[in-house]
């Protein structure tokens, strides 16, 4: 009998929204609901499935980018930031013609669009259209890229960003698909196992960013990382079943025994 054909993954996108705290380098996190059935119950980054609106061509005329990128690496982006919008209420633009990122007390002014976008009720373009905004994915580093193992019944391709987060900013959960949010050290985050619930991708990019102390130091540590796509694998060592990553991934870890991975 052979094996089934491996689904094919699902465009995605990540963001490590940072900010310099008095305690020292802090990311934004949110607590899945417990309803939703993927990562349920688990603390992540916001993020999510690029929407078709990321891909809409008119977006090219609200997008400050990198001209090296892609067209599929620019709805990457879009996604980013929307999913960050919609997730933290962060909102990584600045107004039609100027060169600093959206002052916080226009936010919120722009809650309302929260909502339909997360619905899929309207586009990105819409609101930037609507507020005379652009995006600000120049302010986007990619940080890692992770592809769910193969034979799973959900797959992503997720692209990992890092940004430092806007000035007044502060983070609210949506209530909907997360059900709490902090900001926390990379290192309290993977110490406080008891508290949080970790998946395995989220501790190695949590280690990753503990290297640094300050949003500088990571923004220029990401900046100098060799991105390889990452796609754990099934395999066995004297502990038993183990799920195993790329060696020259620049994780610390490489593996971890299969019944840990849904927990770090």
């Amino acid at each position: 009998m052979s094996e089934p054909k491996p689904v094919t993954p699902v465009p995605s996108a990540t963001i490590l929204l940072v900010r310099d705290g008095a305690p020292g380098l802090e990311v934004f996190m949110v607590k899945r609901h417990y309803q939703i059935d993927f990562a349920s119950g688990a603390l992540v980054f916001p993020g999510g499935k690029v929407a078709k609106g990321d891909y809409d061509a008119a977006l090219a005329d609200f997008t400050d980018c990198d001209p090296g990128w892609s067209t599929d690496m620019r709805a990457l982006g879009a996604a980013a930031i929307r999913e960050a919008f919609e997730e933290s209420g962060i909102l990584l633009v600045r107004p039609e013609g100027s060169d600093d990122l959206l002052p916080a007390e226009r936010l919120p002014e722009l809650d309302r669009y929260r909502a339909p976008l997360d619905k899929g009720e309207i586009g990105l373009v819409d609101m930037l259209r609507a507020e005379r905004l652009r995006l600000a994915c120049d302010r986007l580093v990619r940080f890692a890229h992770w592809i769910t193992p193969k034979l799973m019944p959900k797959r992503f391709d997720t692209q990992f960003f890092i940004a430092a987060t806007p000035a007044g900013h502060l983070g609210q959960h949506d209530g909907r698909e997360s059900v709490d949010s902090v900001w926390l050290r990379p290192q309290v985050a993977i110490e406080d196992r008891r508290r949080w619930s970790i998946m395995f991708p989220t501790k190695l990019n949590l280690m990753k960013l503990s290297k640094s102390n300050s949003v500088e130091e990571a923004l220029a540590a990401a900046r100098a990382y060799n991105i390889v796509p990452v796609e754990p694998w099934p395999d066995r060592n004297e502990k038993g079943p183990i799920i195993r990553i790329r060696e020259d991934a620049g994780y610390e870890q490489t593996w971890t025994l299969a019944s840990d991975v849904q927990r770090g």
